[in-house]
């Protein structure tokens, strides 16, 4: 399948992009490089645009005669969203409807979204299943889910089908130790907790520990990077096979508190991290866990790192062997 991939130079776009040409899919990457890494798709063709140049994609779809695209490009940064609500409207949702108009136009037909268990704020019950009601509490799940709604529109006037994963905490790195995560800020868990074990920062920020959970920190549910990518090639192939549009979460169905990572962390990096108490952050939920059963059972998709401290061991490979990340 020839497939256009956005935002395929950031970290689970680089671990998608690896997994579909270990597929044996013919893929090309628009990536405007401001969060990705064009070393994290070394031997991929690589394009430096926007999804909202609506001239630039005509040109991708025509000359790779794209036949689906799997769509990363978006900013996500939840503190961040709250302080500049209008750059994620204009970069998830207005650079978004560009894509799906020149998608419809083009006649390219298959879409998987890269969405995010943002659009459903707090939790009414747990595990929270794709029939949970959509609330976001912040402006990056109110854009993943108004391009969601887009896309059902989208689907009953233009034909388009679409498979949108909700997904909840990434985590690790690709196995072989070559791809992993590379943000600047780091704002993810697991990433700024192997930075303190090696010094990269002088101790890990814990925000609160008054949580209604077993120790008092958040519970979060964490799912390998790889298990991600592999997701979205099932997704793809059974878009390719004619399945209809749907929603699916993707999570590990277990939660580990703020403090368990940490444990696990020490044990696989054998030294203790440092760490400082702060208050609870605004809009942080006590527990996020995802249930993933529809998407087991529809497409056979199992988590292969269901483990947190394999999830760990990938990340710390990475992390140790890249200190300053990508080529930096």
């Amino acid at each position: 399948m020839n497939i256009l991939v956005t935002g395929g130079a950031g970290y689970i776009g680089s671990h998608t992009v690896l997994e579909l040409v270990k597929r044996g899919h013919r893929v090309v990457v628009l990536d405007n490089l401001s969060k990705g890494h064009r070393a994290a798709v070394r031997g991929i063709e690589l394009v430096q645009g926007e999804t909202g140049d609506t001239a630039l994609l005509k040109e991708l779809f025509e000359k790779h005669k794209v036949e689906a695209v799997v769509h990363f490009a978006a900013s996500s940064l939840v503190g961040e969203s709250v302080r500049q609500p209008a750059g994620y409207y204009h970069n998830n949702v207005v650079k978004g409807l560009a894509l799906l108009d020149t998608m419809a136009e083009s006649g390219v037909g298959r879409l998987v979204f890269s969405s995010t268990a943002a659009v459903y704020g707090e939790p009414l019950e747990v595990p929270i299943p794709e029939k949970h009601p959509t609330v976001p509490t912040n402006p990056y799940g109110a854009t993943k889910l108004a391009l969601e709604g887009a896309m059902r529109w989208y689907g009953g006037a233009y034909g388009l089908r679409f498979a949108s994963l909700r997904y909840f905490n990434a985590a690790g790195a690709d196995p072989s130790g070559a791809i992993g995560e590379d943000h600047d800020p780091e704002t993810h868990l697991i990433p700024l907790v192997l930075k303190s074990a090696l010094g990269l920062i002088p101790h890990l920020e814990i925000y609160g520990t008054d949580y209604p959970t077993s120790d008092g920190t958040c519970v979060r549910d964490y799912i390998h990077v790889s298990d991600l990518a592999t997701a979205h090639a099932l997704a793809l192939d059974a878009l390719a096979a004619g399945s209809p549009s749907t929603v699916y979460n993707l999570g590990n169905g277990n939660g580990y508190s703020v403090l368990e990572v940490i444990k696990t962390a020490e044990e696989v990096v054998g030294r203790p991290i440092k760490v400082k108490y702060g208050p609870r952050r605004p809009g942080d939920p006590a527990a996020l866990v995802a249930g993933s059963g529809k998407i087991m059972d529809e497409l056979g998709w199992q988590p292969r790192f269901a483990d947190l401290k394999m999830i760990i061991e990938t990340a710390w490979r990475w992390h140790s062997g890249h200190p300053a990340g990508f080529g930096k």
